[in-house]
């Protein structure tokens, strides 16, 4: 029992202070995050004095010679924060042994600095290869993460970039105008979640459908070049015609590098990750236009921040509500026009393709058989003025889709004609039944040529002025037709779209201040109303 009542049990400090002495750590063996194979590593139970206990941990391979080192906190979390400030006065100060955390990013620039190797599977030959993370800060901008992928056997190449920060609390869109080549030569950080825009070739990289890149201008449109040429073997044994528009389309792409006119590349990023260089900053740059803008739910959905099924109730309902006026014809109750009985107006949301909505109305009075329809847009006016210029060179123009809103006028310079706005209300028909209504109207229905009422000069005129129509209408005549609507609602269909059509021209001009006098807009108050 005397044996057994010396024994003692004790557990000895495995804390010793930081000091100079050696003290053997302890010792093992992990695998290598780098080559895969066993290596070692070292923990080093230490305190430091007047501060707490830590742990050191060294890893080394002796494989790959890959090495890491870092520290933990052996103690609980404080409950209050800290903060160390050191006035630095002498040399003797540099030397104080500081616990803190390096920041890893460090500005972009030409200067060396190591990326982080990892060996990676090539997924091109599925052989070993390299990718290297580097992680910078872009000035201006924010923290990223570049990442460069190679293969040494099949010589495969990719770069992404990653956003190192969160995601913002709105999105970015970014305006540049290209007017020289060294705009071509701008930093920028495209995310995966950006939609990048061309509007001069109607041209769109839907968000999601690439990769996040640290590239310039020039490298955006070689890398949609790169995308369109990656599939057009295969397009031009099966599908020449395709094959050889997409060739005439990258043309388009190619020679937009040379700058030998303006060009718009518009970046817009829900995420608000996505980045256009500024050559002046701080100043203010002429050419780029930064705008910010409030994320949609769908937007919110593409994004991860909000479930499929988490749509707000009120949201969901607008748009059950846009989708029945949608796929439903309203109706109510109205006057004929004509006869003054009861009649009833049918309306109806249409989408146009390539243009806007519309709302039609028509009216069927079961009294005198009158019908009438009209078309009001369903958007707002335009900031410009559009002007559409078609050359009638067959007879199958006439079956165009024409939408002519109130505030648009009929120009026909063969004929010397023109039609004022509001003379003809809106409509939406076809090219062959607007020059009817045109010949209706001014022909057939004028009350002042017919009967007694109309002298026998102004009758042959107007006889004359309809053969030309029907002329026109049989594509026996070659005209140009004009379209001029100050407000922008009017559409005349292309019938090569997406490509432009050889034979229209659609021109966007500023509006004088008579025409904005005739809209209604020069006394119209938006702002502090």
């Amino acid at each position: 029992m005397s044996a057994i009542s010396e024994e003692k049990v004790r557990g000895e400090n495995l804390f010793k202070e930081i000091s100079a002495e050696d003290w053997e750590p302890t010792e093992i063996e992990s695998m290598c995050m780098n080559c895969h194979q066993d290596g070692v590593t070292r923990l080093l139970l230490t305190k430091i004095p007047f501060f707490k206990e830590i742990i050191v941990s060294s890893f080394s391979c002796p494989h790959c010679h890959w090495a890491n080192t870092e520290i933990q906190s052996a103690g609980r979390i404080q409950d209050q924060g800290i903060c160390y400030m050191l006035k630095v006065q002498r040399k003797q100060d540099l030397n104080r042994e500081v616990v803190r955390g390096e920041n890893l990013f460090k500005e972009i620039s030409a200067e060396d600095w190591e990326p982080t190797e990892i060996e990676s599977m090539c997924m091109n030959c599925h052989q070993d290869g390299v990718t290297r993370l580097l992680l910078t800060k872009i000035p201006f901008f924010k923290e990223i993460i570049v990442s460069s992928f190679s293969c040494p056997h099949c010589q495969w190449a990719n770069t992404e970039i990653q956003s190192a920060g969160r995601i913002q609390d709105q999105g970015i869109c970014y305006m540049l105008k290209v007017q020289r080549k060294q705009d071509l030569n701008r930093e920028v950080v495209r995310a995966d979640s950006a939609t990048t825009r061309i509007p001069e070739l109607d041209f769109e990289i839907p968000a999601f459908t690439q990769k996040g890149c640290l590239s310039t201008v020039e490298g955006i449109i070689d890398r949609a070049v790169a995308g369109l040429e990656q599939e057009q073997p295969v397009r031009r044994a099966t599908e020449p015609q395709v094959a050889e528009k997409i060739d005439g389309f990258i043309q388009k792409l190619n020679r937009l590098k040379q700058v030998e006119e303006d060009f718009t590349l518009v970046i817009e990023d829900p995420s608000g990750n996505s980045f256009v260089e500024n050559p002046v900053a701080p100043q203010k740059d002429e050419a780029l236009t930064v705008s910010r803008f409030k994320r949609t739910a769908q937007q919110d959905m593409q994004l991860g921040l909000r479930a499929d099924d988490d749509e707000p109730e009120g949201a969901r309902h607008e748009d059950e509500d846009q989708d029945d006026m949608r796929n439903e014809v309203l109706m109510f109750a109205t006057n004929c026009p004509e006869c003054n009985a009861a009649a009833s107006t049918n309306m109806k949301l249409v989408q146009i393709p390539h243009f806007k909505e519309v709302i039609i109305m028509a009216t069927n009075c079961d009294s005198c058989g009158n019908r009438t329809n009209e078309v009001k847009s369903g958007g707002a006016t335009e900031k410009m003025g559009t002007k559409i210029t078609l050359h009638v060179t067959d007879v199958s123009d006439m079956t165009r889709d024409v939408l002519k809103s109130e505030t648009c006028s009929i120009n026909i310079p063969e004929l010397e004609f023109e039609l004022g706005m509001a003379i003809v209300g809106g409509k939406f028909t076809t090219l062959e039944g607007l020059l009817k209504d045109i010949k209706d109207m001014i022909v057939t229905k004028n009350p002042f040529v017919c009967g007694d009422s109309g002298t026998g000069d102004r009758m042959q005129k107007l006889r004359e002025f309809g053969e030309k129509l029907d002329k026109i209408i049989a594509g026996e005549m070659d005209v140009h037709f004009i379209l001029d609507d100050p407000a922008g609602n009017s559409y005349l269909q292309n019938v090569y779209a997406p490509d432009p059509d050889p034979e229209m021209t659609v021109e966007k001009y500023i509006r004088t201040f008579q025409q904005n006098e005739d809209l209604g807009l020069n006394d119209m108050k938006t702002e502090d109303y």
